[in-house]
């Protein structure tokens, strides 16, 4: 679904040139393929379309490369839920952290490594990005290992500031907006328009009501009552972040993480049902139906706004995944954070940040030390390692759950991992 979204980006931007497609699922392909050629036709596209199982096939030449893999699937990512509930654990997503987001590491950091240095073997001076999740130890392993300049990118910021203008009253083109933190648990610091903070006015909604957004987000607002900042992106994912303060088999407000709170089910379901129209949609003879594009507009992940910017020579402010290198001064070096960042000569560049206030950075250190753990895990396919990230992230009750854990879900994910050691 990325990728047809990011067609329809592209149709809208009405590039000409090449649309080269790759996945090693030949079915996956297929679809896909099939679907992007109707799309173009239908926009009578003068973009040409080329695919193959077989990335180094299609990478020399290229200007862009972008990533939305998810290594194993739905049904590999089932596994990164379904296993640690055995144990108590509920996650309503399972793709950033807990013990799905670091099984999920193992599974993305090796493919996305290999990915990188074919970039750098064939088309060196492309823009490269990520949308991949884990997003931060994709990134960090993909720099560490082979010095890829990738961007991580989310459209999770960038939806935020739309609610958040809604909720304020003003129009989301004129709000001005400082998020800071890591993919998923990202800050909102600073909020203006025409130079008038609005965060006393948010702020102000978080004391007076905390579920301003309705019971999806109390955990947000009640954070952003606590934090004076309001972490982006809602509950489904924030809760994630803090899994001790939702220990007892997910207990959330009354309701269970991942069951009748943001069912998982629900999204693999919903995941299963729209590669199936997909599918019918590739493989029917008709032409796609009038009312396509209108349902379907897009991603609106900003990739193709990036790539312009960056290619026109417009300076435009994007939210990114990039490495610490100064800009959130009391974070560490070469941790890869979401901040602001500006498009520039071949790249986005980050904008300089004041430090962090001292509870919002604490909410992030340990998190930045889990990813340089499972980073180091998946690259040295140490199983020691995988069990320390486990502990790390604090979902687990015990050593000796975090190193059952751990084995289960390397033999439940086998057939994707390369044979762990120690």
């Amino acid at each position: 679904m990325f990728t047809r979204g990011l067609i329809s980006d592209i149709l809208r931007q009405g590039w000409s040139g090449e649309s080269r497609l790759v996945d090693t699922d030949p079915k996956a392909l297929a679809v896909a393929e099939k679907l992007a050629a109707k799309m173009l036709a239908a926009r009578k596209s003068p973009l040409r379309l080329s695919a193959s199982v077989d990335r180094r096939e299609l990478l020399a030449g290229a200007s862009a490369v972008v990533c939305t893999i998810a290594v194993g699937g739905r049904r590999a990512w089932e596994q990164d839920v379904f296993i640690p509930r055995r144990y108590g654990i509920f996650q309503p997503v399972g793709d950033t952290v807990m013990p799905g987001g670091s099984s999920r590491a193992l599974r993305m950091i090796p493919a996305m490594v290999a990915i990188a240095r074919d970039v750098l073997d064939l088309c060196p001076g492309a823009l490269f990005f990520n949308y991949g999740n884990p997003m931060g130890p994709v990134c960090r392993a993909v720099r560490k290992a082979t010095g890829a300049e990738m961007v991580g990118l989310c459209h999770g910021v960038f939806n935020v500031a739309r609610g958040l203008a809604g909720l304020l009253d003003v129009l989301p083109d004129r709000l001005n907006c400082t998020a800071l933190g890591v993919n998923h648990l990202t800050w909102f610091t600073e909020l203006s328009q025409d130079g008038c903070d609005l965060m006393p006015r948010l702020l102000a909604m978080a004391d007076a009501e905390p579920e301003k957004s309705g019971e999806g987000d109390r955990f947000v607002w009640e954070l952003a009552r606590l934090f004076r900042a309001y972490p982006a992106v809602g509950d489904r994912h924030t809760t994630e972040f803090f899994p001790r303060l939702f220990s007892g088999r997910g207990s959330y407000y009354g309701r269970t993480l991942g069951v009748d709170a943001f069912s998982f089910e629900g999204t693999i379901a919903a995941g299963d049902r729209e590669f199936e129209e997909m599918t019918r949609l590739a493989q029917s003879s008709d032409p796609l139906p009038p009312d396509f594009f209108a349902k379907m507009g897009g991603e609106h992940e900003q990739v193709t706004e990036i790539i312009e910017s960056i290619r026109l020579g417009w300076l435009k402010v994007y939210s990114a995944n990039l490495p610490n290198r100064g800009q959130i001064p009391n974070l560490p070096d070469e941790a890869i954070v979401e901040c602001p960042a500006v498009t520039a000569p071949g790249g986005l560049r980050p904008i300089q940040q004041r430090p962090l206030p001292s509870g919002i950075a604490g909410t992030l250190a340990t998190r930045l030390q889990w990813v340089e753990t499972i980073v180091e895990a998946a690259l040295e396919r140490s199983r020691r390692k995988f069990v320390q990230a486990l502990l790390l992230d604090g979902s687990v009750d015990s050593i000796a759950a975090a190193g059952r854990l751990a084995d289960d879900l390397l033999a439940a994910q086998r057939e994707h991992l390369q044979p762990f050691s120690d």
